[in-house]
């Protein structure tokens, strides 16, 4: 078959046009990608949202248990009340919605120290039953958050690299945060009944 000269024009012309092409293709996979990336990261939210919920609905009945005690236990509840009332608040994947989790973790370790620290309290049945409950929970959450920071980890890798960071800001595709602890999870809650 000869190339005749209006074969020859349209050679470039669909080079560009298939160029083109893969290009468009290859920005609808990295979006389609980040898309399905974003809703891993707002699953593996729902599910420490659903662990979180297990916890704040144990959390009552054991502060029940505990209350009356002593001034160092009214401002450890009250701590966790506030920590409930914060993470309500705030909206799902915010800062600030992980901050009060994390304030409410705090909040919740300081008293099981208390806990251990009343043989009554710890022999009651009741209260031992809260405290496995608590604890099962608390594993739960832990293994949630690792979901979750893994998935959001594969998601702001995503986001930095090129050339899908290109299309990242095309799109606008924000940076979510990840589980995070804090400062005060360094070092072991200390109570102190002198007070």
């Amino acid at each position: 078959m000869a190339y005749t000269p209006l074969m020859k024009n349209w050679m470039p012309l669909a080079a560009i046009v298939g160029i083109i092409l893969v290009i468009l293709i290859w920005v609808g996979g990295t979006y389609n990608s980040f898309v399905s990336e974003k809703v891993a990261i707002q699953t593996a939210q729902s599910d420490v949202e659903t662990q979180l919920q297990r916890r704040f609905d144990l959390i009552p009945n054991l502060v029940a248990s505990v209350k009356g005690s002593q001034a160092q236990e009214q401002k450890v509840i009250g701590e966790i009340t506030d920590a409930r009332t914060k993470y309500a608040g705030t909206a799902p994947l915010s800062p600030e919605r992980v901050q009060a989790a994390n304030t409410l973790e705090s909040a919740v370790s300081r008293l099981l120290v208390i806990v251990e620290n009343y043989p009554d309290l710890k022999s009651n049945q009741t209260m031992q039953d809260l405290m496995t409950e608590l604890e099962g929970t608390e594993n739960r959450i832990s293994v949630a958050r690792q979901r979750y920071n893994e998935t959001d980890q594969q998601f702001l890798q995503q986001l930095q690299t090129f050339p899908s960071n290109l299309v990242a800001k095309i799109f606008h595709f924000q940076p979510l945060p990840l589980f995070e602890s804090t400062p005060a999870a360094a070092t072991a809650p200390k109570v102190d009944f002198a007070q």
